[in-house]
């Protein structure tokens, strides 16, 4: 039997604000992140209390918090640079609001540096091709969002490292399965009329969340698999097309499911501590490839100010197996500092931002209608602060391409 806890507006929102563990560097759009998680959090506490589920769903960040420029993740109170979880991982039972879209970072060792216009060549040539995986026809998207290829000169740092002298890293999804296809019902509800009609709305105080349970779920779970299989095997074909003779370093999904009931929304998880990771900084900074320590340790806990929370709330041992990691540095506000209040109005929320500037206030709904840039090497040093992860390279850059 789920426990119970006060049902009012607030005290959904002091509960989803208690579950939330932030490592994150306490800026502006750190601030924004965990105002508008919060109802994200307190939605999710009540669907899973109305299911008759326990309502302990935590969200675990890292130090790249940030929000999700993605409108409709950010209206449904969703959050990036964290790690979602609700349940044990074996029900059958998930939130669909998260849109997970298998999207990812393929880092590529390289012998010779590459001449852009031969990449840019190959990239038209490509396109040109009508290229399948798994019967998927590929729609190549470069141009699109986020997706990027930035290529490096790497020092390693790590004895013993054998790494080419060059590296390439390269960031892309799959939107091709956004929607239903002949291999499943589609990754986002809002793209699949299957997913949609198969799924169930639940009303809350703070608006609707979609969810999808039971075989449904299984169902589900089963596609997005296949999609995270396709979205590593496209960014492999990119990288093999558009490199020579070049070797696969890591392959890394940072916004899917890891189970049905736990989600890596713009952060990296890690089996063990020897597993190479990509930490990509904005273009004109340095990246990096880091090998994850076990978090959250019992020191880290008390360090966080996560112990005493998390025993109380039950999620103790949940946390203490995250081993979580940035993925990048997030998006940044240069003008925010904070967050001063939050106005609800017909269901709609409107962010109250104190500037740096101190002259007036901004009133916001949409975290799209702000000026943004990408953080730098802030995030690795909060990392190595917390002792989340040692660098084995240092990647400096070379060029990046941006279609």
């Amino acid at each position: 039997m789920a426990k119970r806890f006060p049902m009012t507006k607030r005290g959904l929102l002091q509960r989803g604000a208690d579950h939330i563990f932030s490592t994150g560097l306490n800026d502006g759009a750190s601030h924004l992140c965990l105002a508008n998680m919060q109802y994200g959090m307190a939605k999710i506490h009540y669907t899973l209390n109305k299911f008759g589920m326990t309502p302990d769903a935590t969200f675990a960040t890292t130090p790249d918090e940030t929000v999700s420029r993605n409108s409709s993740r950010w209206e449904q109170g969703i959050a990036y640079g964290g790690r979602l979880s609700w349940g044990s991982g074996k029900e059958k039972f998930t939130f669909l609001d998260v849109k997970p879209n298998c999207c990812g970072m393929l880092v590529g060792g390289l012998h010779d540096l590459p001449k852009p216009k031969n990449i840019l060549k190959r990239v038209a040539d490509l396109q040109e091709e009508a290229t399948f995986i798994n019967n998927v026809r590929v729609k190549w998207d470069f141009y699109k969002g986020n997706h990027f290829i930035d290529v490096f000169r790497v020092d390693t740092k790590e004895k013993g490292m054998n790494l080419p002298k060059y590296a390439v890293i390269m960031h892309a999804g799959c939107s091709e399965l956004k929607g239903e296809t002949e291999n499943g019902m589609g990754l986002y509800w809002t793209h699949s009329k299957t997913l949609m009609e198969n799924c169930k709305t639940v009303k809350t105080p703070f608006g609707n969340n979609y969810i999808i349970q039971g075989k449904n779920a299984v169902e589900y779970y089963k596609f997005h698999q296949f999609a995270e299989e396709f979205a590593k095997k496209r960014r492999e074909v990119a990288f093999k097309s558009l490199f020579d003779n070049g070797k696969m370093i890591c392959n890394q999904t940072h916004q899917g499911l890891l189970n049905m009931n736990d989600v890596v929304l713009g952060c990296q998880t890690f089996q063990t501590t020897d597993q190479i990771l990509p930490l990509s900084i904005r273009a004109d900074l340095p990246s990096y490839l880091v090998k994850g320590k076990h978090s959250f340790t019992p020191h880290q806990m008390d360090m966080l100010g996560f112990t005493a929370r998390a025993e109380e709330f039950g999620v103790y041992n949940r946390l203490s197996k995250m081993n979580l990691l940035p993925h990048g540095g997030g998006y940044a506000f240069p003008d925010s500092l904070s967050v001063e209040k939050i106005f609800e109005i017909n269901g709609k929320r409107y962010f109250k931002l104190d500037m740096t500037n101190s002259i007036g206030k901004k009133i916001v709904s949409n975290v799209r209608e702000l000026q943004f840039e990408y953080r730098g090497r802030e995030v690795l040093q909060r990392c190595l602060d917390i002792d989340l992860c040692k660098v084995s390279a240092v990647l400096d850059p070379v060029y990046t391409i941006k279609i």
